[in-house]
């Protein structure tokens, strides 16, 4: 088992109503894992869809999204949203909220329209637009106390000021899709931006005489950085990189998937735009643009431990710790601790998925010798 305090072999985990026990209630009923690993359920910060439906979709394809993730390991899943019209985003602000004050997702992200043209990636450009914060405000109102998180430009007019509106409103302020400097990305961080949105990835390159955002964010000890270990998105130095000078405590492994996640290859649509899906990575069919990903945290895992060479400790934390203290949920989730939700995953010994239980429920029963 892989505890705050490090592994343990041949420990206990006791459930009771949902929740991990101190000890185990009378009359118990004995699950034996003994070959397995044990870890807390997985935390995404940043998710599209999955299993063939979009969080941007009705509410049968957001469950839809949600329990493919869950059958990987996702126990605690953030709902992410893509450039759109500000009428449907208010839409489905709406839609949203209700499924997270149901418990089935733990909150929205808005990944656009605040973003910058000349990083947009997989964003629909007509549709962009400044971050004004009256714009800002609109879409925390429609999400009724539910938005987690925006990612916005911060360069761009009104960026600061909307990310001091998000700091003084409980609001995660995420910079990405920035063509920031080194400066304006320090300034954003000191109004109140504690988040890198997919580091590395939709942002200027860092450079030796003009460091951008990627060295402001990674050298900032208030702030977390995403990324995406899929392969695709990032080589294995760069996350090493981010690793060895952020840590797993600033570092959290997201997928950033879209529909195809746990569904395969094909056509799909992010938003307004077509995404080609071949071998397991998206792209728009427009320009060949990288369109978010097909990962799966527990590919993302198991990638981190067997081709990183990461600790098995790091990646867990990076998986489920890290994201869980970003959202404010780490008095619930995020690790295997008396008083939080019996949220689990079993890995066998070559790191693939054996199990998960979600909240004291088996969502995948493992297969036990």
């Amino acid at each position: 088992m892989v505890l705050p305090t490090g592994t343990v072999t041949g420990g206990q985990v006791a459930v009771d109503g949902g929740r991990i026990a101190a000890t185990a209630p009378a009359g118990a009923r004995v699950t034996d894992v003994s070959g397995y690993w044990v870890l807390p359920g997985f935390v995404d910060l940043h998710c599209h869809g999955g299993g063939g439906a979009s969080f941007s979709g009705s509410a049968e394809d957001v469950l839809t999204a949600v329990r493919t993730h869950r059958a990987h390991g996702t126990t605690t899943l953030v709902a992410s949203t893509v450039t759109d019209e500000m009428d449907l985003l208010v839409r489905q602000a709406g839609l949203l909220s209700e499924l997270a004050e149901q418990g089935e997702i733990a909150g929205i992200h808005f990944e656009g329209p605040f973003i910058s043209p000349c990083r947009k990636g997989a964003h629909s450009e007509s549709l962009l637009r400044e971050p004004d914060p009256a714009e800002v405000r609109k879409l925390l109102d429609a999400a009724r106390g539910q938005a987690r998180m925006v990612t916005l430009a911060t360069e761009l007019p009104g960026g600061i000021d909307s990310v001091r509106l998000l700091a003084e409103s409980g609001v995660i302020a995420a910079v990405g899709h920035t063509d920031a400097t080194y400066e304006q990305t320090a300034e954003a961080i000191d109004a109140g931006a504690t988040v890198a949105t997919h580091l590395f990835n939709a942002m200027p390159v860092l450079g030796h005489r003009s460091p951008g955002p990627v060295t402001a964010l990674l050298e900032d000890e208030r702030v977390t950085v995403e990324l995406i270990d899929d392969g695709t998105h990032l080589h294995p130095a760069a996350l090493k990189l981010a690793f060895r000078h952020a840590g797993p405590g600033r570092v959290a492994l997201i997928t950033d998937a879209m529909d195809a996640a746990g569904s395969g290859d094909g056509r799909y649509l992010l938003g307004p735009l077509e995404v080609e899906v071949s071998e397991g990575v998206a792209r728009l069919v427009e320009n060949g643009s990288i369109a978010g990903s097909t990962l799966t945290l527990d590919r993302a895992f198991k990638r981190a431990v067997t081709v990183d060479r990461l600790p098995v400790e790091d990646a867990v934390t990076a998986l489920s710790a890290t994201p869980a203290r970003v959202l404010g949920l780490d008095d619930r989730v995020g690790s295997l601790e008396p008083g939080k939700d019996a949220d689990l995953v079993l890995v066998d010994e070559n790191f693939d998925l054996k199990g998960v239980m979600r909240r004291g429920e088996w969502v995948i029963v493992p297969r036990l010798p």
